[in-house]
């Protein structure tokens, strides 16, 4: 595996054991990012869309797709902005950022791969 496709494969277990437990005990991570507890499913139906995305990461770097590492790139930076707003607006806690500055690390290390990789 080229070292952007483990970035990949990382990022995509992580959103596998974010998905389980929004899945499974959804109010434990709502909880850590100091949300309300939910009992409603949206927070069920974001963990399955999580899992679904996790598939699509970790088959991705299994087959080295590197046109879809650089995709990836921008959606998860640009998702850091919009978590940033949110929360400079007042719609959400801070603590949330925590998980996607592991989001902007990741997609960091895919860039470097990947430019590392043109460069051999």
């Amino acid at each position: 595996m080229s070292r952007s496709a483990v970035s990949i494969f990382v990022f995509g277990i992580y959103l596998a054991i974010l998905g389980v437990l929004l899945v499974a005990i959804p109010n434990v991570l709502l909880g850590l990012m100091r949300i309300p507890p939910s009992h409603e499913v949206w927070i069920r139906l974001a963990g399955m869309l999580l899992l679904i995305l996790a598939f699509f990461y970790i088959q991705a770097a299994r087959n080295n797709l590197a046109i879809f590492f650089r995709w990836t790139i921008y959606t998860r930076l640009s998702a850091l902005f919009f978590v940033l707003a949110s929360v400079f607006s007042g719609l959400i806690g801070p603590i949330i950022v925590l998980f996607w500055l592991c989001d902007f690390a990741d997609a960091m290390w895919t860039g470097l791969a990947l430019r590392s990789e043109r460069q051999s």
